[in-house]
């Protein structure tokens, strides 16, 4: 739907490249007929930015299990049948040696295909919410790949299939050694906080809203700016008309869509954010603390508290909130602890790897 999973297939393919592996990237909306996977993702957007309400009763109508107990796969649904026969001409006309489904209606179609005797290759899962939700469930595949060891013990509980952690898909420039630390480091921040108009003794913030510019980003804005402790600026990603408001209002620099994130991020004090997603992982690898704050309804709030249990993250649930979780990171031992939590998501196996294992 947004730019995340599209991220997480396109830095799996650069990763795989090395090996000799050919990988063919295909958008499972576009196996939709009449065009109308295009239609559910402006839907989708149209509810996220005007009617988060909406979303949050499709989210607990569809994803989450109805009744109480552990996560089950959900029943089998006409339009998952639709994109499975579809996905079954395409692997006629190309075979492959293995499937990866880095998002859920994907995972439901290859599922069912592979059970169904129409798919050869092994299907694999790369799940990439923390808060794993039973749309992601299908026991027809063969193994999961999961963000935590939480998330993949509910997995196999659920379905029965392997499922194993690995490490986030995040591109090398978001891992560069020393950058936080060093002089380089220090160059980054003067620079960010110069292009922001910080003072010399104001920390920068960055405040994501995603590749589509949603969320309540504007409140967490003045809550900033309101402070008089840090500089806020807001990441609008594709949004225009969030970038013109936000402007308008004075409270902040807004950014449109950026290919230097990882040197803001490098630069930055803290990352306050809005949907536990790629952005969150990015963050986790430039070792820049994450405080999850007014998270978008459905699997962006279940991921901000999933991380904030896995000490990953804090969800900070008021303004008050907020402004304590950015003084309390003046703790370096508080800072420490938590890089570790997050140093440990990347010593898990990489998920390259573990695709190519399954290619034998």
């Amino acid at each position: 739907m947004g730019a995340g999973h599209d991220a997480v297939a396109g830095e799996l393919e650069r990763r795989l490249a090395p090996h000799g592996v050919e990988v063919s990237v295909v958008d499972v909306l576009d196996l939709v007929p009449l065009r109308l996977g295009h239609a559910l993702r402006r839907a989708y957007a149209g509810a996220i930015r005007s009617a988060p309400w909406l979303y949050a009763a499709i989210y607990r109508a569809f994803f989450v299990s109805r009744r109480p107990g552990p996560l089950r796969p959900p029943p089998p649904s006409p339009l998952t049948a639709l994109i499975a026969a579809r996905l079954r001409r395409r692997v006629r006309e190309l075979p492959p040696d293995a499937v990866v489904s880095t998002f859920h209606v994907a995972a439901q179609a290859a599922g069912r295909l592979r059970r169904a005797g129409g798919l050869d290759a092994p299907s694999l899962v790369l799940v990439t919410d923390f808060a794993v939700h039973r749309m992601w469930l299908h026991p027809g595949n063969d193994r999961y790949l999961c963000p935590d060891k939480a998330a993949a013990r509910a997995v196999t509980a659920a379905t029965g299939r392997p499922a194993t952690m690995c490490a986030p898909l995040v591109p090398p420039e978001f891992r560069r050694p020393g950058v936080r630390g060093g002089r380089d480091g220090r160059d980054i921040r003067e620079r960010l906080r110069k292009a922001s108009g910080a003072g010399p003794d104001e920390p920068v913030v960055l405040i994501s809203a995603g590749a589509w510019g949603v969320g309540r980003v504007v409140e967490a804005a003045g809550v900033l700016s309101a402070s008089g402790r840090y500089r806020p600026v807001v990441l609008c990603g594709r949004n225009g008309h969030l970038r013109r408001r936000i402007l308008g209002t004075g409270l902040a620099p807004a950014l449109g869509w950026r290919d230097d994130v990882a040197e803001l991020m490098a630069g930055a004090y803290a990352l306050v954010d809005n949907a536990a997603g790629m952005t969150c992982r990015e963050a986790f690898a430039c070792g820049l603390p994450v405080i999850s704050y007014r998270p978008i309804p459905g699997h962006g709030r279940d991921g901000a508290l999933a991380m904030a249990r896995g000490g990953l993250s804090v969800y900070a649930h008021s303004p008050a909130e907020l402004v304590e979780a950015l003084d309390r990171l003046e703790d370096g031992a508080l800072r420490r602890t938590r890089a570790a939590r997050v140093d440990a998501l990347f010593s898990a196996e990489s998920a390259e790897r573990t695709v190519c294992a399954a290619l034998g």
